[in-house]
This record gives C-alpha cells, structure tokens and sequence, in this order.
C-alpha cells in the first residue's frame, strides 16, 4: 500500500453527519476534503463550505478525484458505495452501523483485503474521552474487576415530528445500539446469551429496546435504546460502570445544539468526584486516526469492520430474541 502524506478525502453525504465530518477535516493537517457529494444537490454546498471544498452531484466523479472516501450516507446504502470505492483502489471511512446485514458486511470487509485498502469503522464511543477512561480503568484493574455495565442512548427520532426525526433511520437495535454493543464488546468481548424486551414504536416496530448481554462468568450488561421519547426530551446517552471498588457514571444530553455531560467517579469510599478530561472532538479524533493510518503514522486495529460486525451481530441477536420470545447465543450467527 502506498504511503501518501496528505490525502484527498471525498466526504459522500451531506446531512448532520457529513456536515460534521466536514467540520472536523478542518482541523487535520494531513487530510484535504476536495468534494462533497449529496443525493440532494442542494445540501451539499453548505457542507463543502466548511472545509473549502466543491460540491458533487455525482458520487463516481468524487470517487474518482480523491484518494480516500467518507461515507457518511444512510446506513441502508453504505454497502452500496463503500464496495465500488473500494474496488476503485479508495481507502474508505465508514459510519455506524457499517451494514444492516452480515452479508453486506463481510463483502466491504472483503472488498477492503481484495484491494490492499484500508476500511475503517466510525466506532464513536472509542474517540470519546469518558468511554476511552473507562477503557482504560479496566485495563489497569485500578478499581478491581468490572462487575456490571449499563448504557442507554435515547431519542425521539422515530416520532415524525420530533427535531431530531431521521426518516431513513432504521430499528433502534442498530442506528442506536449499536455504539454500546461495541461498548460493551471492547470491555468484555463477545457475550454468551442476548435477551431483549421491546416497547412499541411509532412505525409499528419496536420503539424502545432493552437488552440483557450475559456472559459465562455471571456478569451482565444492560443497553437500552428509545426513537419514541416524547419529541420535547433531549436527545440522551450515558453509562454505569461498577467496579469491586468504586463506580463510573456519564452523562451526555444534547440540546438545542448544545453539550452537557457529566462525569462522576463514586469511590468506595467516600464523595463522588467528578471526572475531568482534555475538552476535544471525537469526530475530529476517529477521523485524524484515519488519516494517519493511511499516511502510516497510526495502528488501524481501533476501528476495524471486524468489531463494527461483532457489534452488528449483536443488533441481530436483539432482534432475532425480539421475534423468538428467548434468549439467543450470538456465537450461533453466521
């Protein structure tokens, strides 16, 4: 694979996360954004304002101009443009969910080892600094073994008129659920049994999704996902992590545009403490991690497909345990 030093990106998609994509590209010094393309034309000269790029109408034309691509498209057509540039000799950055299906999944990653290019996995939660601490808490055994996990991630998305409805967003199991699933996997890997219980959503689908991830050792985690908050409940993610000796808690409400997290730390003795860390775009992290893995600067193990397909393999036995009434063993899905 040929090392480049400052690489032409071409973002495919224009909405709220190409947008912020675009918005972070400005900060990489090794990365160019030289188009933006978008199924609506209209969208996509606002996006490529923000990084000084040209508007694309057509997506085989940016593929063809740049030497890496972001797909930030509906998750339902991701495969659809990742395997051609791909096949066009493109490294290629991907958001979650990678696929919606195993299938589609295998044939990007595929597709990437065929043609000698890198393929990436926007596994957000690995950029963001309070997972990232946790992460590392485990790792380091300073407060013991980790004996439980609880996450939820909610939105009104799947209500029509809610400010953050996403009509081409699909089951919670996968827009939502996702990020936690991967979570969850890099703290304790792969689960033995997945039970999920649902609520009923607006399209007739399941709206609000609880999974219990069960482990052969007696441990558990518990992710929780909602599109059906009433539309004037801000959009809200968060963990618990309990440790033998303390506990971790997060908090993340977006509102009108704006942040408010908080961190705690619950010793096992003692007051709670809250939990500071350097102030940074996660989006700007993943994707500078990118760039450097193609310029050779940066190991890509972080974001891999392979963790984005065990995390889909997840959203797969939620909802096959949804149909079945039973708990399902992921390790059964192929």
């Amino acid at each position: 694979m040929a090392r480049l030093t400052t690489i032409r990106i071409g973002i495919l998609g224009a909405g709220a996360m190409g947008t912020a994509h675009a918005a972070a590209y400005v900060g990489i010094a090794e990365a160019d954004v030289v188009g933006v393309f978008s199924r609506g034309p209209a969208r996509a000269p606002s996006a490529a304002s923000l990084c000084k790029a040209r508007p694309f109408s057509d997506a085989n034309v940016l593929i063809a101009s740049a030497d890496a691509i972001d797909v930030c498209l509906p998750s339902a057509i991701h495969h659809t443009f990742v395997v051609p540039a791909l096949n066009a000799g493109k490294h290629v950055f991907c958001e979650t969910p990678l696929a919606l299906a195993l299938d589609e999944a295998r044939q990007m990653r595929d597709a990437a080892r065929r043609a000698d290019r890198l393929l990436q996995v926007g596994l957000l939660m690995r950029s963001l600094g309070a997972y990232e601490h946790i992460k590392a808490v485990v790792s380091s055994g300073e407060h013991g073994r980790l004996l439980s996990v609880a996450t939820w991630r909610l939105g009104s998305y799947l209500h029509p008129h809610a400010p953050d409805h996403k009509a081409h967003y699909g089951d919670p199991s996968t827009e939502l659920m996702t990020f936690d699933f991967d979570f969850v996997q890099w703290l304790w890997g792969r689960p033995s049994r997945v039970t999920a219980a649902a609520a009923g959503g607006a399209r007739g689908g399941a709206g609000e999704i609880s999974a219990l991830l069960e482990y052969d050792d007696g441990r558990s985690a518990t992710v929780l996902a909602s599109g059906i908050m009433p539309s004037g409940f801000p959009f809200s993610v968060g963990f618990r992590v309990v440790f033998e000796c303390g506990a971790f808690e997060y908090g993340l409400v977006i509102e009108a545009g704006e942040f408010r997290a908080t961190f705690v730390r619950y010793p096992e003795k003692g007051s709670p403490e809250q939990v500071s860390l350097p102030d940074r775009n996660p989006y700007e992290q993943e994707l500078r991690l990118f760039a450097n893995c193609i310029v050779g600067k940066a190991d890509p193990t972080l974001l891999v497909p392979e963790r984005a397909r065990e995390a889909l393999t997840l959203s797969i036995a939620t909802q096959q345990s949804l149909r079945e009434h039973r708990g399902i063993d992921p390790r059964s899905i192929r």
